[in-house]
This record gives structure tokens, sequence and C-alpha cells, in this order.
């Protein structure tokens, strides 16, 4: 035993070779894959406006009958003087 996870045998016949991250593109492709993002931006829009669209009408009078209801009525407080 006393060998670390990982190195407990040897593996034989199998180059490992690893890549310099100086050699590598730093952004492969970005124009093709910005253009590919906008286009399923684009296709999904129809599907999310329209719940977004209900869902603000929804809580904005919501939002309103909730201060028309807990409005005084003037009427109540015109002879209290």
């Amino acid at each position: 035993m006393g060998h670390q996870f990982g190195h407990l045998y040897k593996i034989r016949r199998i180059v490992y070779f690893r890549l310099s991250p100086y050699e590598q593109k730093a952004f492969p492709n970005i124009v093709e894959s910005a253009a590919a993002l906008l286009q399923r931006a684009i296709n999904q829009l129809g599907l999310n406006t329209i719940p977004f669209i209900l869902t603000y009408g929804i809580i904005k009078y919501g939002n309103e009958a909730n201060v028309a209801h807990n409005r005084k009525n003037p009427k109540d407080y015109e002879n209290d003087s």
C-alpha cells in the first residue's frame, strides 16, 4: 500500500501529452458563437415575452387594487371638526 490515490498502479504504453495554454486560442470562433447565441435568444424571445407581459399586468393590477382597497374614504371624515 502506501501509494496515493490515483497512483495505485502503473499504466504502460499510454502517452500523456498536454498543450501549453500559450499555444491555445483564447477565443476560438467567437463571432460564430456570438451569432448563434443571438439567434437562439431571438428564437426564445417570442416564447418568453408573453408570460412576462401577463405577469407584469397581473402585478400592476394587484398593486393598484391594494392601494385602492387601503385608501381611506374622505366622506367618513367630513363632519369631524
